[in-house]
């Protein structure tokens, strides 16, 4: 019997976009899964086939001990969480009762229970507004909105849990993720990124995509981003849960080196699904950097990892794919 084999992993925010891939990768390589969500921001169709689904929140450490008292996992891949930057602004508590209170309950759970592995769904937001690029892991931690400071106060938690109690952690910092699975794709409500929102005006869901600003620094004047597959994280942390066995705390950027602008996203679009995509062009706004693109060398040197789909046509037919047999996302409802 594999490790895999004999291996169970409790995935939080496992009916979300990142999640449910994750849940089905895992799957795919012979994991069994306790899948847990609140289904606050998920979708129970969005749950992968095989998985254990549980509904369940953080904040209630009855319903954890439940899950734990069940069957205790080997290892847990935290995902849920709050993530919109503008909702972390207007509502900095909501944001650290998740993302951090809620999460502590979590890593509470797991030691009363034996469990001492963690992959850590971190984000690039940690970083702020970079003093260099590419942006690199040992570059300085300075997030500039709640969410990227809760991801932050969180992975410093787990340092200091890692050092009193033992628990061993690696943290991802996800830049762009985007794509979709065969299965599963990206639905949020509402809708705040930038190419399931290009999907929806290719639908004419939408009127016209707002673009932010033409004025920046970069090639065509509009800025720019490190978009990295869905499917490419999902291997990530796999190669995180294996690398856990012989590492006590890292924490990797999760990217793919390069970057593409607003415009070059649009133009993809337009290719990939031969819609017009009409643009409405709009001031800036406030604290968007020009330019955010990872340096993903660690990661690759030290678990190997290389993403399968680096191009940004390939991520777009993708989610082109999925949105075109999913217009409505995981909802029947118009």
């Amino acid at each position: 019997m594999t490790e895999s084999q004999s291996s169970t992993v409790l995935v939080t925010g496992a009916a979300g976009y990142i999640g449910s891939v994750l849940c089905e990768e895992l799957i795919d390589n012979g994991y069994r899964v306790i899948a847990l969500d609140n289904l606050e921001q998920g979708h129970p169709q969005a749950v992968a086939l095989g998985a254990t689904f549980i509904e369940g929140d953080l904040a209630e450490r009855e319903s954890l001990e439940r899950v734990f008292r069940t069957r205790a996992p080997d290892a847990v891949m935290h995902l849920a969480a709050s993530s919109v930057v503008s909702e972390s602004v207007a509502q900095p508590a909501r944001y650290f009762k998740n993302n951090v209170v809620n999460s502590i309950n979590l890593l509470d759970a797991m030691l009363a229970h034996g469990v001492k592995k963690m992959v850590f769904s971190s984000s690039a937001a940690v970083y702020g507004e970079p003093v260099s690029l590419p942006i690199r892991e040992q570059d300085p931690e300075r997030p500039t909105n709640p969410y990227g400071e809760s991801k932050l106060m969180f992975e410093k938690a787990l340092q200091w849990y890692n050092r009193a109690y033992g628990l061993k952690f690696i943290s991802l910092r996800y830049f762009n993720a985007a794509g979709a699975s065969r299965r599963s794709g990206e639905d949020h409500h509402p809708e705040t990124h930038l190419i399931p929102s290009v999907m929806k005006v290719a639908l004419k869901q939408e009127e016209h995509l707002c673009l932010y600003g033409t004025d920046y620094d970069t090639e065509d004047g509009s800025c720019v981003r490190d978009y990295i597959h869905v499917v490419d994280i999902a291997r990530a942390h796999i190669l995180a849960l294996r690398a856990l066995e012989g590492v006590r705390a890292r924490i990797y950027n999760l990217g793919n080196g390069e970057g593409y602008s607003v415009l070059q996203v649009v133009k993809a679009a337009r290719e990939v699904t031969g819609a017009e995509v009409p643009v409405l062009l709009q001031p800036r706004r406030p604290g968007d950097p020009a330019r955010l693109v990872a340096s993903p060398e660690l990661i690759r040197s030290e678990l190997g990892w290389q993403p399968r789909y680096p191009a940004l046509k390939d991520i777009m037919a993708s989610a082109w794919e999925w949105h075109r047999k999913h217009p409505y996302g995981y909802s029947k409802e118009r």
